[in-house]
């Protein structure tokens, strides 16, 4: 099995610990809901592209709960793009299971080995996963997002009309897991949010690479 594999197994967990919960108020009309995660240029001012859609998605067509809900899904996505990104280069730089793991064979029943799965593509390798190792990724990918959909601050939530989890910032991946005690600050938030960008174009890029040859015209480190 391949690291690729191990990103979509653990592709909802948090990079760090629950963000502060943000306020579910409701703007104004006409009134711009604040902008978090804008880029500085050079040295300039913070620049936030696609602010025009923002301002229409927040203020004129929704509410500051839909721009939670966006930041939510960016962050969530960010956040499986880089381990998915981590996953895709650990395997096209040959640290796989193949090298360190005692078994010889990722399925004895199936007769497929992990040195078989070193020596194919990230994308061709997954495919060769067998069927009965997908469900074992399905069911572990569910348990943590229901975990995240039934679970708040408090523990288990049982008489709320709306899951946890469906409120505005939801199902981001934030489980409260923080063994390092790691002291979460606005740079370290802002930091995760621009590397999940970046991520997000990276396996983009690197999948259209391996699928379709000459599609991404950048040499790749592999």
């Amino acid at each position: 099995m391949k690291f690729l594999a191990l990103s979509t197994l653990f592709a909802t967990a948090a990079a760090f610990a629950p963000q502060a919960p943000v306020a579910k108020t409701t703007a104004l009309a006409g009134e711009k809901v604040k902008i978090d995660g804008a880029m500085p240029l050079a040295g300039a001012e913070p620049v936030f592209f696609g602010e025009v859609y923002w301002d229409k998605l927040t203020s004129d067509w929704g509410s500051e709960a839909t721009g939670t809900w966006l930041r939510a899904a960016e962050l969530k996505h960010g956040r499986s793009a880089m381990i998915a990104t981590v996953g895709f280069a650990f395997q096209k730089f040959g640290i796989t299971f193949d090298k360190f793991s005692p078994h010889e064979y990722l399925s004895v029943t199936e007769g497929i080995k992990f040195a078989d799965l070193q020596a194919m593509g990230p994308i061709e390798a997954i495919h060769n996963i067998p069927a009965a190792g997908m469900a074992q990724i399905f069911m572990a990918i569910a348990a943590i997002e229901i975990y995240e959909l039934t679970h708040g601050p408090e523990g288990i939530t049982t008489d709320a009309r709306v899951a946890p989890g469906l409120t505005p910032g939801g199902l981001t991946g934030d489980l409260g897991w923080n063994p390092l005690d790691i002291k979460v600050t606005d740079r370290r938030k802002l930091v995760e949010l621009q590397n999940g960008r970046a991520a997000m174009f990276a396996i983009c890029a690197w999948v259209a690479a391996e699928t379709t040859p000459g599609s991404v015209p950048l040499s790749l480190p592999w």
